[in-house]
């Protein structure tokens, strides 16, 4: 079998987990689901399961690490003449313009966000993972204007930057659960980036982060 064909075949595994999860944690709850019966309605063995997703909160958010990497690589390619702050946010107008499931306000991810709400231990996975993406920005940012990792400008633009984003997307989906209208919620979302963006800024005058 060649690599490329053993790439797929576990892509597809993967994502046939992942999906027959993600029904399991909307129709029962994520708390009311074992990994034995995400298992069967995949069709695949329990230690399989465990070979994807350590966790069964990772077969919940199974795009946190492509959310990584997007992040990274938005820093990593950015235009030297724009700064970081400002790629940061023109990705999420990017984002949702394409309309990327990181940004979706629909029926649909209102039942992703009501299963957050009813499970205790996704809540914790859910702040858990914006501390670590924290982190990550950090990082990048740091490194795409050449100083430390630990600099800590780039920490607390990171921080600044994840609240502001938190607080974008939970009014974005508060206000698609009132309004039920897409187009609406992410002129929510953008707005408040927007308007942190530009406090950010004013945060980060004179570093190479604004």
């Amino acid at each position: 079998m060649s690599s490329d064909l053993r790439s797929r075949k576990r892509l597809a595994t993967r994502q046939g987990i992942s999906n027959a999860a993600t029904r399991l944690f909307f129709e029962r709850g994520f708390d009311h689901v074992t990994v034995d019966q995400i298992a069967a309605a995949a069709d695949v063995g329990r230690m399989t399961v465990f070979n994807y997703f350590p966790r069964k909160e990772d077969m919940f958010f199974d795009r946190d690490e492509e959310g990584r990497e997007l992040l990274r690589a938005a820093l990593r390619q950015r235009d030297p003449s724009v700064a970081p702050i400002e790629t940061l946010r023109l990705l999420a107008h990017g984002l949702v313009a394409e309309d990327s499931p990181y940004v979706r306000f629909t029926v649909e991810s209102q039942g992703f966000i009501q299963t957050i709400e009813g499970s205790e231990s996704l809540k914790a996975r859910a702040r858990a993972i914006r501390d670590e993406i924290a982190q990550v920005v950090a990082m990048a940012l740091a490194e795409c204007v050449g100083r430390e990792a630990g600099d800590p400008a780039a920490h607390l633009a990171a921080g600044l930057l994840l609240a502001t984003w938190s607080v974008a997307l939970i009014q974005a989906h508060r206000g698609f659960r009132e309004r039920q209208d897409t187009g609406a919620a992410q002129a929510v979302f953008l707005a408040i980036v927007d308007k942190g963006s530009i406090g950010l800024s004013a945060a980060m005058a004179g570093t190479p982060y604004a």
